[in-house]
């Protein structure tokens, strides 16, 4: 199904204010932004703007109840110079399976999709080309009524904001395993991307930067004692030969970057193991000098080496991620993807189409963003 998705441009970019080689994560915004308005049980005002603020009232119910979630993507260029997408459909499903574990509208895959390709399309100049930097793309979805009664919301709003990016983590990470706070628990909001799960994560991050570490290995709420993830990835530990990472059983969010590592892995015939994961397991094993890499897997970091994982009072020291290694291989795979060096045997990347973009006649007056 097509949809009419209306485009009023910028009248001026941005993009010349922008140095490529210093772009900080989240801070530098494109020109343009995707909204969208659900009323009356329908998906409507599709419509691409100038990126600008948003008027609300203080009753919104998203900032009374907490029905707010998002996705993270990234647009990247293959050498030749042609603007991808990595698995937009499964970014798609995941969005809806957060927006159905908060009680929120499915958006359909094919307007989630061609509103990322218009999009792109548009601001196709801002995807950097530099090593481990792209484009990175924010879908998210909020509540809009203006009520303060406990009950789902009949409004909401869909935005797509995108900006340039370098690298998540300029150096391999120092992890802290979280003994008393918990990311989730079994039948919570675990495997959905909402917004109060972050939230909730900020203060024992807090913590435990005080202490020196970049993030934190969540553990399960009960004994603490099997890893779960970190705050912005999910985890793979290399011991004895064997790739493992924890299985996903409604705590853990289930990971677009951990699927792609996953299936490269069967591919190449690499041992791995797909299963809980106790902390006992993971000290005996750096004893027994068999943890031979650790490193985790996301949309914003691809692949960030481990160098130090410190549970209670006992510090293990992570080797580094030398150029055959595991973590290696599967990072230049999906670096090679995104470039076009590698063949896409597995169907993952969506190439744009980046014919001019048609706007809407200049007579019509760009629409305000208030609640619907």
């Amino acid at each position: 199904m097509k949809y009419n998705i209306r485009v009023y441009q910028a009248k001026k970019s941005n993009l010349s204010k922008v140095d490529f080689n210093n772009i900080p994560f989240g801070q530098t915004y494109s020109d343009h932004m995707f909204v969208a308005d659900y009323k009356d049980g329908q998906w409507q005002n599709l419509q691409i703007r100038p990126l600008s603020h948003l008027s609300f009232h203080p009753g919104l119910m998203a900032l009374h109840y907490g029905q707010s979630f998002f996705e993270g993507m990234k647009a990247s260029k293959t050498n030749a110079g042609v603007p991808m997408l990595m698995r937009p459909e499964m970014h798609a499903q995941r969005m809806n399976h957060s927006a159905e574990r908060l009680c929120m509208p499915a958006i359909p895959e094919a307007l989630f999709v061609q509103a990322l390709e218009k999009l792109v399309a548009l601001d196709k100049n801002w995807i950097p080309q530099t090593p481990g930097a792209a484009l990175y793309l924010r879908p998210f979805m909020f509540a809009t009524d203006e009520t303060l009664g406990v009950r789902p919301s009949n409004t909401y709003k869909f935005i797509i904001l995108t900006g340039p990016v370098g690298p998540y983590y300029a150096k391999p990470v120092k992890l802290w395993v979280e003994q008393k706070y918990v990311r989730a628990v079994a039948g919570g909001t675990g495997e959905a991307k909402a917004a109060g799960n972050y939230a909730g994560s900020l203060y024992p991050m807090k913590l435990a930067a005080e202490r020196g570490y970049d993030q934190i290995i969540w553990t399960d709420a009960f004994e603490h004692k099997y890893l779960h993830e970190a705050g912005t990835m999910n985890l793979f530990f290399v011991m004895d030969g064997k790739v493992i990472t924890p299985s996903t059983d409604g705590e853990i969010l289930k990971g677009i970057t951990r699927d792609c590592f996953l299936k490269i892995l069967k591919a190449k015939g690499i041992p791995h193991e797909v299963r809980p994961i106790h902390i006992d397991e993971l000290v005996q094993s750096y004893k027994n000098g068999k943890l031979e890499a650790a490193f985790g897997a996301g949309t914003a970091a691809v692949v960030s080496p481990v160098c130090e994982i410190t549970y209670g009072d006992f510090k293990m020291t992570v080797p580094e991620m030398k150029p055959n290694s595991i973590p290696a291989l599967l990072k230049a795979e999906i670096e090679g993807l995104r470039n076009g060096t590698i063949p896409d045997t597995y169907g993952w990347m969506h190439p744009i189409e980046t014919a001019a973009v048609v706007t809407a006649p200049k007579k019509k007056k760009v629409l305000v963003l208030e609640p619907a």
